[in-house]
Protein backbone atom coordinates (compact mmCIF):
# COMPACT_ATOMS: atom_id res chain seq x y z
CA UNK A 1 0.00 0.00 0.00
CA UNK A 2 1.13 3.53 -1.04
CA UNK A 3 1.56 5.97 1.80
CA UNK A 4 3.30 8.92 0.43
CA UNK A 5 1.56 10.96 -2.23
CA UNK A 6 4.37 10.79 -5.16
CA UNK A 7 7.37 8.77 -5.17
CA UNK A 8 9.28 9.16 -8.23
CA UNK A 9 11.76 6.74 -8.91
CA UNK A 10 12.93 7.06 -12.10
CA UNK A 11 11.83 10.43 -14.89
CA UNK A 12 13.94 11.28 -17.52
CA UNK A 13 14.62 11.35 -21.58
CA UNK A 14 15.30 8.34 -23.61
CA UNK A 15 17.35 8.17 -26.51
CA UNK A 16 17.96 4.50 -28.63
CA UNK A 17 20.24 4.87 -31.51
CA UNK A 18 20.66 0.91 -31.10
CA UNK A 19 18.09 -2.28 -29.89
CA UNK A 20 16.75 -1.92 -26.27
CA UNK A 21 13.71 -4.11 -24.86
CA UNK A 22 12.68 -3.22 -21.53
CA UNK A 23 10.66 -5.97 -19.70
CA UNK A 24 8.93 -6.89 -16.33
CA UNK A 25 7.75 -10.15 -16.90
CA UNK A 26 6.26 -10.82 -14.09
CA UNK A 27 4.52 -7.30 -13.38
CA UNK A 28 5.28 -3.73 -12.35
CA UNK A 29 6.57 -3.01 -9.31
CA UNK A 30 5.50 1.02 -10.11
CA UNK A 31 3.27 3.40 -12.57
CA UNK A 32 5.01 3.94 -16.67
CA UNK A 33 4.00 6.94 -18.15
CA UNK A 34 5.51 7.26 -21.26
CA UNK A 35 5.21 9.40 -24.50
CA UNK A 36 6.63 8.81 -27.37
CA UNK A 37 8.57 11.39 -28.84
CA UNK A 38 10.37 10.55 -32.06
CA UNK A 39 10.94 6.75 -34.42
CA UNK A 40 9.11 4.25 -33.88
CA UNK A 41 9.16 1.35 -30.86
CA UNK A 42 6.91 -1.79 -30.17
CA UNK A 43 4.83 -2.64 -26.94
CA UNK A 44 3.01 -5.02 -25.44
CA UNK A 45 -0.54 -4.10 -25.41
CA UNK A 46 -3.70 -6.70 -24.62
CA UNK A 47 -1.67 -9.76 -25.21
CA UNK A 48 0.19 -8.93 -28.80
CA UNK A 49 2.84 -6.46 -29.82
CA UNK A 50 1.84 -3.21 -31.64
CA UNK A 51 4.14 0.15 -32.93
CA UNK A 52 4.52 2.66 -30.91
CA UNK A 53 4.89 6.05 -32.87
CA UNK A 54 5.14 10.05 -32.04
CA UNK A 55 2.31 11.13 -30.31
CA UNK A 56 1.51 7.63 -28.69
CA UNK A 57 1.60 7.37 -24.50
CA UNK A 58 1.81 4.53 -22.84
CA UNK A 59 0.06 4.19 -19.56
CA UNK A 60 0.81 1.14 -17.31
CA UNK A 61 0.07 0.39 -13.62
CA UNK A 62 1.79 -2.06 -11.26
CA UNK A 63 1.22 -5.52 -11.43
CA UNK A 64 0.73 -5.40 -15.08
CA UNK A 65 3.40 -6.92 -17.76
CA UNK A 66 5.40 -3.98 -19.20
CA UNK A 67 7.21 -5.37 -22.59
CA UNK A 68 8.72 -2.36 -24.33
CA UNK A 69 11.31 -3.51 -27.75
CA UNK A 70 13.30 -1.04 -29.54
CA UNK A 71 15.03 -2.25 -33.10
CA UNK A 72 16.79 -5.32 -32.99
CA UNK A 73 18.57 -6.93 -35.56
CA UNK A 74 15.13 -7.94 -37.61
CA UNK A 75 13.74 -4.52 -37.04
CA UNK A 76 13.55 -2.11 -39.58
CA UNK A 77 12.49 0.60 -36.48
CA UNK A 78 14.92 3.27 -36.42
CA UNK A 79 16.15 5.43 -33.33
CA UNK A 80 13.61 6.17 -30.47
CA UNK A 81 13.22 8.61 -28.27
CA UNK A 82 10.53 9.01 -25.63
CA UNK A 83 9.79 11.44 -22.03
CA UNK A 84 8.86 8.40 -19.34
CA UNK A 85 8.27 8.46 -15.59
CA UNK A 86 8.15 5.59 -13.14
CA UNK A 87 6.30 6.19 -9.62
CA UNK A 88 4.22 5.10 -6.76
CA UNK A 89 1.93 7.36 -4.35
CA UNK A 90 -1.85 7.29 -3.12
CA UNK A 91 -1.66 10.30 -5.19
CA UNK A 92 -1.25 8.52 -8.07
CA UNK A 93 -3.69 6.07 -7.48
CA UNK A 94 -6.38 8.36 -7.16
CA UNK A 95 -5.39 9.82 -10.89
CA UNK A 96 -5.05 6.31 -11.99
CA UNK A 97 -8.70 5.89 -10.63
CA UNK A 98 -10.38 8.96 -12.25
CA UNK A 99 -10.93 7.41 -14.97
CA UNK A 100 -10.43 4.31 -17.43
CA UNK A 101 -6.91 4.10 -18.84
CA UNK A 102 -5.97 2.67 -21.94
CA UNK A 103 -2.41 1.17 -22.07
CA UNK A 104 -1.83 3.43 -25.28
CA UNK A 105 -3.51 6.56 -26.51
CA UNK A 106 -2.32 8.79 -29.19
CA UNK A 107 -2.54 12.29 -27.98
CA UNK A 108 -1.61 15.85 -30.54
CA UNK A 109 1.68 17.31 -29.71
CA UNK A 110 1.27 19.63 -26.50
CA UNK A 111 4.06 21.94 -25.61
CA UNK A 112 2.23 22.40 -22.22
CA UNK A 113 2.99 19.22 -21.40
CA UNK A 114 6.73 18.57 -23.11
CA UNK A 115 7.91 21.67 -21.05
CA UNK A 116 6.68 20.60 -17.65
CA UNK A 117 7.90 16.81 -18.25
CA UNK A 118 11.22 18.83 -19.10
CA UNK A 119 10.90 20.88 -15.60
CA UNK A 120 10.01 17.55 -13.74
CA UNK A 121 13.47 16.11 -14.84
CA UNK A 122 15.35 18.63 -14.22
CA UNK A 123 14.23 18.51 -10.91
CA UNK A 124 15.02 15.42 -9.85
CA UNK A 125 18.41 15.58 -11.65
CA UNK A 126 19.37 18.25 -8.87
CA UNK A 127 22.30 17.39 -7.35
CA UNK A 128 20.13 16.73 -3.90
CA UNK A 129 17.88 15.24 -5.48
CA UNK A 130 15.28 18.19 -6.28
CA UNK A 131 12.49 19.41 -3.94
CA UNK A 132 9.71 16.99 -2.86
CA UNK A 133 7.28 19.91 -3.11
CA UNK A 134 8.74 21.29 -6.51
CA UNK A 135 8.68 17.63 -7.84
CA UNK A 136 5.15 16.64 -6.74
CA UNK A 137 3.75 19.76 -8.29
CA UNK A 138 5.46 19.39 -11.39
CA UNK A 139 3.98 15.91 -11.40
CA UNK A 140 0.35 16.29 -10.50
CA UNK A 141 0.39 19.31 -13.36
CA UNK A 142 1.99 16.87 -15.83
CA UNK A 143 -0.97 14.13 -14.82
CA UNK A 144 -3.59 16.96 -15.23
CA UNK A 145 -2.39 17.93 -18.56
CA UNK A 146 -2.18 14.37 -19.91
CA UNK A 147 -5.96 13.71 -18.54
CA UNK A 148 -6.74 17.13 -20.80
CA UNK A 149 -4.60 15.93 -23.96
CA UNK A 150 -6.42 12.16 -23.29
CA UNK A 151 -10.34 13.72 -23.06
CA UNK A 152 -8.96 16.17 -26.24
CA UNK A 153 -7.38 13.44 -28.48
CA UNK A 154 -9.22 12.75 -31.87
CA UNK A 155 -11.28 9.50 -31.00
CA UNK A 156 -10.29 8.03 -34.72
CA UNK A 157 -6.63 9.22 -34.24
CA UNK A 158 -6.47 10.27 -38.10
CA UNK A 159 -3.87 12.35 -39.58
CA UNK A 160 -5.77 15.29 -40.24
CA UNK A 161 -7.32 15.09 -36.90
CA UNK A 162 -4.07 15.45 -35.08
CA UNK A 163 -2.93 17.86 -37.44
CA UNK A 164 -6.13 20.34 -36.22
CA UNK A 165 -5.43 19.56 -32.60
CA UNK A 166 -1.89 20.73 -32.87
CA UNK A 167 -2.49 23.86 -34.85
CA UNK A 168 -4.84 24.17 -31.86
CA UNK A 169 -2.54 24.13 -29.22
CA UNK A 170 0.10 26.23 -31.41
CA UNK A 171 -2.72 28.83 -31.50
CA UNK A 172 -3.36 28.53 -28.01
CA UNK A 173 0.62 29.54 -26.77
CA UNK A 174 1.13 32.17 -29.45
CA UNK A 175 -2.44 33.81 -29.80
CA UNK A 176 -1.12 37.05 -28.17
CA UNK A 177 1.94 37.57 -30.51
CA UNK A 178 2.25 38.21 -33.93
CA UNK A 179 0.29 34.92 -35.49
CA UNK A 180 0.72 33.91 -38.91
CA UNK A 181 -0.89 30.92 -40.94
CA UNK A 182 2.01 30.17 -42.48
CA UNK A 183 3.53 29.64 -38.65
CA UNK A 184 0.35 27.46 -37.57
CA UNK A 185 0.48 25.26 -41.01
CA UNK A 186 4.01 24.64 -40.28
CA UNK A 187 3.22 23.48 -36.43
CA UNK A 188 1.13 20.57 -38.51
CA UNK A 189 3.82 20.16 -41.33
CA UNK A 190 1.21 21.32 -44.15
CA UNK A 191 0.39 23.58 -46.61
CA UNK A 192 -1.66 27.00 -45.66
CA UNK A 193 -4.41 26.12 -48.21
CA UNK A 194 -4.59 22.40 -46.11
CA UNK A 195 -4.39 23.93 -42.80
CA UNK A 196 -6.90 26.83 -43.37
CA UNK A 197 -9.60 23.89 -44.82
CA UNK A 198 -8.87 21.98 -42.21
CA UNK A 199 -8.98 23.96 -38.71
CA UNK A 200 -11.92 25.23 -40.19
CA UNK A 201 -13.72 21.45 -40.65
CA UNK A 202 -12.98 20.23 -37.18
CA UNK A 203 -13.21 23.30 -35.43
CA UNK A 204 -16.11 25.57 -37.02
CA UNK A 205 -13.62 28.82 -37.10
CA UNK A 206 -11.10 29.98 -39.17
CA UNK A 207 -7.44 30.10 -37.43
CA UNK A 208 -8.03 33.77 -37.34
CA UNK A 209 -10.90 34.05 -35.53
CA UNK A 210 -10.02 31.21 -32.89
CA UNK A 211 -7.10 33.40 -32.47
CA UNK A 212 -8.98 36.36 -31.77
CA UNK A 213 -11.18 34.24 -29.37
CA UNK A 214 -8.01 33.27 -27.16
CA UNK A 215 -7.24 36.65 -27.36
CA UNK A 216 -10.21 38.02 -26.49
CA UNK A 217 -10.69 35.84 -23.51
CA UNK A 218 -7.08 37.23 -21.97
CA UNK A 219 -8.15 40.73 -22.12
CA UNK A 220 -11.38 39.75 -20.10
CA UNK A 221 -9.12 38.01 -17.63
CA UNK A 222 -6.32 41.21 -17.31
CA UNK A 223 -9.96 43.40 -17.37
CA UNK A 224 -11.19 41.13 -14.36
CA UNK A 225 -7.64 40.82 -12.67
CA UNK A 226 -5.58 43.74 -13.66
CA UNK A 227 -4.99 47.48 -13.38
CA UNK A 228 -3.40 47.43 -16.70
CA UNK A 229 -4.88 50.19 -18.84
CA UNK A 230 -7.20 49.25 -22.00
CA UNK A 231 -4.16 50.48 -24.06
CA UNK A 232 -1.85 47.88 -22.48
CA UNK A 233 -4.30 45.07 -22.14
CA UNK A 234 -4.76 45.52 -25.56
CA UNK A 235 -0.93 45.27 -26.23
CA UNK A 236 -0.57 42.41 -24.15
CA UNK A 237 -3.63 40.66 -25.44
CA UNK A 238 -2.07 40.51 -29.12
CA UNK A 239 -4.09 43.32 -30.72
CA UNK A 240 -1.99 45.60 -31.17
CA UNK A 241 -3.50 48.11 -30.53
CA UNK A 242 -6.70 49.94 -29.08
CA UNK A 243 -8.65 50.47 -32.19
CA UNK A 244 -8.67 47.54 -33.29
CA UNK A 245 -9.19 45.80 -29.83
CA UNK A 246 -12.48 48.12 -29.09
CA UNK A 247 -13.92 46.91 -32.43
CA UNK A 248 -13.04 43.38 -31.96
CA UNK A 249 -14.93 43.53 -28.10
CA UNK A 250 -17.72 45.53 -29.16
CA UNK A 251 -18.31 43.37 -31.90
CA UNK A 252 -17.83 39.98 -29.43
CA UNK A 253 -19.74 41.32 -26.14
CA UNK A 254 -21.76 44.32 -27.32
CA UNK A 255 -20.49 47.16 -25.17
CA UNK A 256 -17.15 49.12 -25.07
CA UNK A 257 -14.31 47.47 -23.20
CA UNK A 258 -14.52 50.28 -21.00
CA UNK A 259 -18.01 50.01 -20.16
CA UNK A 260 -17.37 46.08 -19.57
CA UNK A 261 -14.75 47.45 -16.65
CA UNK A 262 -16.73 50.28 -15.23
CA UNK A 263 -19.61 48.21 -15.02
CA UNK A 264 -17.21 45.20 -13.47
Amino acid sequence: MATTEVDIQLCGFSRHQTSFRHLFRHGLETYIIRLQLEGECEALIDGRLEAVVPGDLLLFRPGEIYDLRIGGAESRLGPSGDYYVMCTGHWVDGWWDRRERPHKTRIADNGQILSVWEQLILEKRRLDGGSTEIAEALFKALCNLIDRAIEESPCSSSASDLHALKMKSYIEAHATSPLRLEDVAAQAGISVTRAVHLFKSRFGLSIMKYAQQVRLAHAVRLMDNSQFTLERIAEDAGFGSYTYFHRVFRERYGISPGQYRRRA
